[in-house]
Parts: C-alpha cells; structure tokens; sequence
C-alpha cells in the first residue's frame, strides 16, 4: 500500500519565478464521499487514476494508489464523472531538500494558490520560503475534491 504525507499552504507572494517546470492540469471526480476519493487527472500529456482515503484523526498521511492510463481512456471516463472539474497550473519549486507542487487555480477557483508538499513523515523538518503562507493542511475547503463544487 502506498501513503502520502502532505503538508498544504496558502501562497502569499510571487513565485514563478523559481519553477523549474509547469504543469496544465485537468481533473475529475468519480467519487468524492468521507472515506474516499476517486480521482482522474490529465496533466499535460499524461493521464492517471488514483484513489485516496481519507487521513486518520490526527494524522496527515493516507493511503493513495495512483496508475497511469491512457488519455483518451481519461478523457472519455470523464464524461460520466461528478459535475464539475478542477482547471489548474502547477508550478514545481525547489526549497532546500523538497520540492514544492503549487498549484494556481482557474475557472470557477480563479485566484486561488495552494501549494503543497510531500514528507517522509509528519514530523520532518522542511525549509518554509517567503512566499509560503498559511498552512491549510486538513481544511476542507482547501481539498481539490471540494473545488469542483
């Protein structure tokens, strides 16, 4: 079984600058209930499955399997997915031994900025760059699966 550790946080100043890359992201929900999401994303020419449980009380790691698939299997599957979707930019920063994903929303979440970041473990020591602002981590309304209502 996979996990994934991740911390997320408002973004308050400028950072494209720093971004070693970006990424066009489009992404769909086939179930988004309490235990569970069940994801398809297009992230520029690659397309992927994946399913996340929820984090355990008190606890910011979950379990997260994620395939690649094709495209157009994406692209058809998202057809009979949840209404709406989340249209975002993501930008790939380094900070010291991480590399923050941060990720700039369009459409209906215009204006939003959240960047995330993957640890090793709860409790492992990460550098906090200027342009990082508060932390998000477990506020709902900051889930990706939320913003497509």
């Amino acid at each position: 079984m996979a996990t994934e550790t991740e911390r997320k946080f408002l973004v308050k100043s400028e950072f494209r600058h720093l971004a070693v890359k970006e990424i066009k992201i489009i992404q769909s929900y086939l179930s988004i209930d309490p235990d569970k999401t069940i994801r398809l994303r297009i992230a520029d020419d690659k397309a992927f499955l994946t399913v996340k449980s929820r984090p355990q009380k008190n606890s910011i790691t979950r379990s997260e399997w994620e395939v690649e698939i094709p495209v157009r299997d994406a692209t058809e599957m998202m057809n009979i997915c949840l209404p709406g979707r989340v249209v975002k930019s993501r930008y790939l920063v380094p900070s010291g031994k991480h590399t923050f994903e941060i990720d700039v929303f369009h459409e209906k979440n215009e204006g939003l900025i959240v960047a995330e970041i993957e640890l090793h473990s709860e409790d492992e020591y990460f550098e906090k760059p200027p342009w990082l602002g508060d932390e998000v981590t477990g506020k709902p309304q900051y889930y990706n699966a939320n913003l497509i209502k």
